[in-house]
């Protein structure tokens, strides 16, 4: 215990003088006497404002001379350091580790602020050992880490460590020069280095408080006082006094025994230290029993006192918050009569008091949610009833139910005789009905009133379940969707569309029989579920039904609109458990109707089964055809009617399956539209189209004016960075802009006409030219075509194709390329496969065409060899009157 005294320290050691002289003196800080900001201001006094706002202009000298001072020992001492060899400098860094270390992890007395350290025992060591030098680099990493533990302030964190090399430094000299004068008088043993230790320790310890406590003094203008000396730091001086003791006896047995002996002290000083935070954690807890002990002494007697007072009010309490209560109260006895009732509970139900008194609760339940509260009554006997809480209907004097939350639980009232059971009923007839109309928002659709999807999912999910049980409760989905809604929303408005929404639903409704149930999924989509189904021929009946009534024209907007519906359905025959599957084979059916021409049911098979899972698989395996590069271009050649040159290229998307062999573009193309794969196959044609035109345009200046036409679909069309898209193309390509021409169908640009036209004029600023593919199969106008952006038309091959059968086709034929010459747009004609359709093509004056009869599609490479040979002959005949033939022959 001798150690762990002459260790005494505390958080308020030199490293911490500044800081717990602030606990004790509390200093308002100067206000600085000019802006911080204010320009005309030195920097200087700028800088000091900022950074020491607090501390005036003698305090702040003083500051700067100890920091500089301080500074100037910690150099001299690295520098006297210097020469010493490597096993000193080891030693001295071990001591200084141990000392910071002990500043890190002080013990803290119980019931004070002070704390245990070991710190200064190994400074005064190291002073002894290796001298001032030596000890001052220690006290500054001590002191240096106490005052950043305990201190936020970068002064405070500076001045310590300056502070203490001053205090080190002096007093440490001195210490030095008195142990060789007492030497060479030969005074050389323990007792005079104890004494000469302890007289340096006083002397460090004034050195160290008197600059400490200078600071707050001159900040408020004052001289230091004694009172400082010994009124808050009187007990460091005596720590310290026995810091030097152990210190000298340490060094005493190093010089005996040496260095190894030395450090086996320091775990032992380290358990000693464990010990003591151990003994003084449990006082601590000690201390803290003994204290609760006696206050729940007190605090039992006062509740005690305190409770025979509740007991008496207790059941005034009561009694008036009974009979003044916001919500229905009622005592009853356990099977349930009426012992005595509040005024609200009277007012909830309509009743007085004695019509309620003697009466069964639960004769003021509905019949349909007595039966709960009587099972909840019969447990009260038993020993599981711990109360209950329900919610049910009660009957109004008026005959209306009102809804209520009741709570019940056993009562026993101070001085009754048996206990009974207490009742709380508070009305929620609001909040449920507030409920059921959120329900029926939920399970609703908000336009028709009917079942929406998730409502259909439920009843079709329980009859799923139904028919998994008995198989003879059969029943059927339909799966409806309207031919021409969007037309009706794109030509009349989405309120228009909503009253067809709305009207149609009525005739579904009456449509329906007495079980089934009709519900919209979404958009025009609307499902049917029927129940208790007799034979299939009944839903065959009911889709007959619902067709004939969608035929009959509807009133919306103040016109007449006629519509029809593609119906698909499905039977419960099929074996479904999943009711996802279901919906999803009424849909697959419904497809199939549609693509069969619309205005028609379609029953599901286990042939729509194969037929849907190939189309997923094609799908799958068209989107990694996409990703590994799989697919390829074949070019068609555009002709010069007249000359029988080639004049351009249309670039086609080829896919060769590596099962299926080749598939037509007319079953993946659809396939990519759904998929959403066709923004990535129109950029992979579109880059091969046009770096393909540029390497044929560099075989030489004959294939110069050679043109590249490209299919865009509608996706394209909305996709808003078709323009970025087809410039990086063409930058890509080094192409010019004019030579590719992007082609759009004339039912794609009508039904995107709004959106298209700015995107189109961007296309045609860029030089890009623009045709309307399939031409007269579409609704486009006379108006339209005069003001779009369109260089060309193409004429559909169903046109050309019947040339031969009629005058018809030939009139609608030679009318578009009047039209066209008239507008100024190059006509082209699709599909020639006979030399009489070329022949009235170009009588009829169109100058442009393709077909099988002029060239097939075929491979780039093909075409660059035909290309080639075919300079010479062109294998068709030119017309009569021909003038040029500037292009290349087709093949």
């Amino acid at each position: 215990m001798t150690m762990a005294a002459a260790a005494f320290k505390s958080e308020g050691r030199p490293a911490d003088i500044t800081s717990r002289l602030k606990e004790e003196v509390r200093v308002p800080p100067e206000p600085s006497p000019t802006p911080a900001g204010d320009a005309r201001v030195p920097w200087t006094r700028r800088l000091h404002s900022a950074l020491m706002p607090d501390y005036n202009r003698q305090a702040t000298v003083y500051w700067w001379s100890v920091v500089v001072a301080g500074a100037a020992v910690i150099v001299a001492s690295v520098a006297m350091l210097a020469r010493e060899p490597g096993p000193i400098w080891l030693q001295i860094a071990v001591g200084m580790a141990i000392a910071m270390l002990a500043g890190v992890f002080p013990v803290r007395v119980p019931q004070s602020k002070n704390s245990f350290a070991a710190g200064e025992i190994f400074i005064f060591l190291l002073l002894l050992m290796h001298g001032p030098a030596a000890a001052t680099l220690a006290a500054v990493g001590e002191v240096g880490v106490g005052a950043y533990r305990t201190s936020k302030r970068w002064t405070s964190r500076i001045f310590s460590p300056a502070m203490a090399a001053l205090a080190m430094g002096g007093s440490g000299t001195l210490l030095h020069a008195a142990l060789g004068r007492l030497a060479a008088h030969g005074i050389d043993n323990v007792g005079s280095t104890v004494l000469a230790m302890m007289v340096f320790s006083l002397a460090y310890f004034v050195g160290s408080t008197l600059l400490v406590t200078a600071v707050p003094r001159l900040k408020r203008n004052e001289r230091p006082q004694l009172s400082d000396l010994f009124g808050v730091f009187g007990w460091v001086g005596v720590a310290y006094a026995g810091s030097a003791c152990v210190a000298t006896l340490l060094y005493s047995t190093y010089r005996q025994t040496g260095f190894g002996v030395l450090m086996a002290m320091v775990p032992l000083l380290a358990m000693m230290l464990a010990t003591l935070h151990y003994f003084f954690r449990q006082q601590e807890a000690a201390e803290a029993v003994r204290r609760a002990g006696s206050e729940a002494s007190e605090r039992e007697a006062e509740l005690a006192a305190r409770h025979v007072r509740e007991l008496e009010a207790s059941e005034r309490r009561f009694h008036s918050a009974f009979t003044h209560a916001s919500i229905g109260m009622a005592l009853l006895a356990f099977e349930g009569h009426i012992l005595q009732a509040n005024p609200a509970l009277c007012d909830l139900l309509g009743l007085p008091a004695d019509a309620l008194v003697g009466r069964r609760f639960q004769e003021v339940v509905i019949d349909e949610d007595r039966r709960g509260l009587e099972e909840q009554l019969g447990l009260v006997s038993a020993h599981e009833f711990e109360g209950f809480a329900l919610e049910l209907r009660c009957r109004h004097r008026s005959g209306e139910p009102v809804w209520v939350a009741a709570h019940c639980s056993f009562f026993s009232e101070p001085g009754a005789s048996s206990p009974c059971l207490i009742l709380q009923v508070q009305d929620i007839t609001a909040r449920r009905r507030a409920e059921d109309s959120l329900h029926h928002i939920a399970f609703h659709d908000a336009l028709t009133e009917l079942p929406n999807r998730r409502r259909f999912q439920e009843y079709l999910s329980q009859a799923v379940q139904r028919a998994m049980q008995d198989p003879s409760d059969a029943f059927a989905v339909m799966f409806i969707d309207f031919d021409r809604f969007k037309l009706i929303n794109d030509s009349l408005g989405h309120s228009a569309g909503d009253q067809f929404l709305v009207q149609v639903s009525q005739r579904l409704r009456e449509s329906l029989r007495e079980h089934d149930i009709v519900a919209r999924l979404g958009g025009d989509e609307f499902a049917v579920l029927m129940l208790r189904l007799g034979h299939a021929q009944d839903a065959v009946a009911l889709a007959d039904r619902m067709m004939v009534a969608m035929r009959r024209p509807f009133l919306v907007a103040g016109n007449e609109v006629t519509t029809s519906a593609s119906i698909g359905i499905t039977f419960s025959a099929l074996g479904y458990t999943n009711p996802d599957d279901v919906l999803r084979d009424a849909d697959t059916a419904m497809y199939k109707a549609k693509g069969a021409g619309k205005a028609r049911y379609a029953v599901f098979d286990a042939s729509l089964h194969t037929e849907v899972a190939n189309r997923l698989r094609l799908e799958g395996d068209l989107r990694r055809a996409i990703d590994e590069g799989h697919l390829s271009v074949a070019y068609q050649p555009v002709c010069d009617l007249a000359t029988g040159m080639i004049s351009g290229f249309e670039a086609l998307v080829r896919w060769r399956h590596p099962k299926d062999g080749a598939i037509s573009p007319m079953d993946f193309l659809p396939i990519a539209e759904e998929a959403g794969l066709m923004l990535r196959l129109t950029d992979f044609v579109l880059h091969c189209a046009c770096r393909q035109l540029s390497e044929w345009q560099r075989l030489g200046p004959a294939y110069a004016g050679l043109t590249m036409n490209v299919n865009v679909s509608g996706h394209d069309i909305a996709h808003p960075a078709l323009v970025a898209r087809v410039t990086r193309a063409i930058i890509e390509s080094g192409l010019q802009a004019r030579h590719l021409c992007i082609e759009l169908t004339e039912n794609i640009l009508m039904s995107r006409l709004e959106g298209a036209l700015p995107m189109l004029g961007e296309l045609r600023r860029l030089g890009v030219q623009l045709a309307i593919d399939d031409f007269g199969t579409g609704y486009s106008s006379l108006s339209h075509l005069s003001t779009l952006p369109i260089d060309c038309l193409k004429i559909d091959r169903s046109f050309v194709s019947r040339l031969e059968r009629g005058a018809n086709e030939a009139a609608v034929v030679r009318s578009i390329a009047l039209l066209g010459s008239a507008l100024g747009k190059t006509v082209v004609a699709e599909g020639i496969e006979t030399a009489a359709q070329l022949e009235q093509l170009r009588e009829m004056g169109c100058r442009l065409g393709q077909g099988f009869l002029l060239a097939r599609p075929a491979p780039a490479e093909e075409l660059t060899k035909r290309l080639g040979a075919y300079l010479v002959s062109p294998p068709l005949p030119p017309h009569r009157g021909s003038t040029a033939a500037s292009a290349q022959p087709l093949q």
